[in-house]
């Protein structure tokens, strides 16, 4: 679990690495070794949420990177590589409010495992991926059912695919924070 720091440091990060885009600079940023959380390998989410509304939203699920290294990567794909949205312009950086899901590991499980408002939902068949965080069903009063055929469909794949014997799904949970709530 982050400190509220460590939060607050990684808005912070994720925004300032915007920042520098739009200004050419592009080093990687690294936090004092105290904030040890954020040097740990983690799976994240950074979502750019503009005026309220979805303006990008790119994550890793695996723990492949440093936490702050993750943000980083993570706040630059969701502004310009989210294949649904133009690439964020700078005239937009004011209007945008960063959201930050740091994810517990993945676990493999059933469907009567799911509790909306805890668990995020990875789910594989072949080749199709399909992800939502745990915060989705909630922001739009979903229930289970719903929820799992939104993945499905994020994924490519029919809406009831979940009933399937070859899917494969993941549960995680997330510690979600944005900046409306420290800045």
């Amino acid at each position: 679990m982050l400190t509220k720091k460590e939060k607050i440091y990684s808005l912070k990060l994720a925004r300032e690495t915007l920042e520098n885009h739009f200004s050419g600079r592009s080093e990687t940023k690294k936090p004092p070794k105290t904030f040890k959380n954020l040097w740990e390998k983690r799976g994240v989410f950074v979502t750019l949420l503009k005026q309220g509304h979805l303006r990008g939203c790119i994550g890793v699920l695996e723990p492949i990177y440093p936490l702050y290294e993750a943000i980083q990567k993570m706040a630059l794909s969701a502004a310009f590589e989210d294949p649904r949205f133009s690439p964020l312009e700078l005239s937009e950086l004011p209007l945008v409010e960063i959201e930050i899901s740091v994810l517990s590991p993945l676990k493999r499980s059933s469907i009567k495992e799911i509790e909306i408002g805890k668990h995020g939902i990875y789910l594989k068949k072949g080749v199709y991926r399909g992800v939502l965080l745990p915060q989705v069903p909630v922001e739009y009063n979903w229930d289970k059912k719903t929820f799992l055929e939104h993945v499905c469909m994020k994924a490519g794949l029919p809406p009831d695919c979940y009933k399937e014997s070859d899917i494969e799904l993941y549960l995680f949970t997330a510690q979600v924070f944005k900046e409306s709530e420290y800045f």
